[in-house]
């Protein structure tokens, strides 16, 4: 009985020594170890080592601003600003790429088109600081995108592991009502007491919304009840008529007032590239009988407006 328990004093003592020189070891290498009361339980540190992050988008901003008007007849630079990091080094992500699309219509992944998704393959590098890098994304977007309150700027940045992070901000386009027109409007030779050929004037909407348009006239200055001013003699602004189409005689014509009156027809938006929006209004003169001479000039306002208001 006594050599059993001299036995099992010696275990114990042995698997006490084992523990503490295992304390010994765990310490070299640099492990923390702890041992509960009477071994009940033993605290060790586990670790690993990361080797690779991915990068993280922390802030997208338009720099144009949540309110974005664009450039009548032509392009308008949209520019979105991202800040992201990556802990291995602001400098492993090796590309930046993103979309601008009006969130009505399309997703982030849809193909490009005019009116609604624009895409940029290969984003601006503007610093790199440590874990951070800055990047500038630009789209040069049509003056006929779509006026929408949804339009999401989506970065996605990509890192020299694979990995990638996206992060997205949303601004308004709004609506922009313009258009140009033929000019000038000319009636060429005419004697007193003639009426002119039909001369047309074509209309091209150069906004993003279907318009409809006034027109009033002017001889030399606003609301002088003149077409034209001549060398000799002036011509009231009546004599001078519009029509929205070519079939309509001088008789049936709406004479033009130095009052805005509509035009009589629409002229929707803009929605195929190389392939402007346009309608044609036709203008006749006739020369009153009196006493006239010389080169006339007169002007004629067209005004866009909201033709669904």
């Amino acid at each position: 009985m006594k050599h059993d328990q001299e036995s099992g004093t010696a275990r114990q003592a042995m698997l006490i020594a084992a523990l503490a020189l295992c304390a010994i070891l765990l310490s070299t290498l640099g492990v923390s170890y702890s041992v509960g009361p009477n071994y009940i339980n033993v605290s060790v540190d586990s670790r690993v080592n990361i080797t690779n992050a991915p990068p993280e988008l922390l802030t997208v901003t338009v720099v144009n601003g949540t309110g974005i008007t664009l450039n009548a007849g032509s392009t308008k630079t949209v520019l979105c600003r991202a800040t992201m990091l990556d802990y291995n080094g602001g400098s492993t992500i090796v590309n930046v790429t993103a979309t601008y699309f009006d969130a009505v219509t399309n997703t982030t992944g849809d193909p490009d088109n005019n009116n609604s998704h624009y895409s940029n393959a290969s984003c601006t590098q503007d610093s790199v600081n440590g874990f951070y890098a800055n990047y500038t994304c630009a789209f040069p977007v049509l003056y006929y995108a779509n006026p929408s309150l949804s339009w999401t700027c989506n970065v996605t940045a990509i890192d020299s592991y694979g990995f990638n992070d996206s992060l997205s901000n949303t601004s308004r386009i709004y609506e922009i009502y313009a258009l140009n027109v033929t000019s000038p409007i000319d009636y060429g030779d005419l004697a007193s007491g003639d009426t002119s050929a039909n001369i047309p004037a074509n209309v091209t909407n150069l906004g993003n919304v279907a318009i409809e348009v006034n027109v009033w006239g002017y001889g030399a200055t606003p609301n002088d009840d003149l077409a034209f001013v001549c060398e000799q003699g002036t011509i009231d602004i009546d004599y001078e008529r519009f029509a929205p189409n070519a079939t309509a005689v001088y008789a049936q014509k709406t004479a033009l007032s130095s009052s805005p009156q509509l035009l009589g027809f629409q002229v929707p938006k803009q929605t195929l590239a190389g392939t402007p929006s346009l309608n044609t209004s036709y203008w006749q003169l006739q020369v009153p009988v009196q006493p006239l001479l010389g080169l006339c000039n007169g002007t004629i306002v067209f005004q866009a407006e909201d033709a669904n208001p």
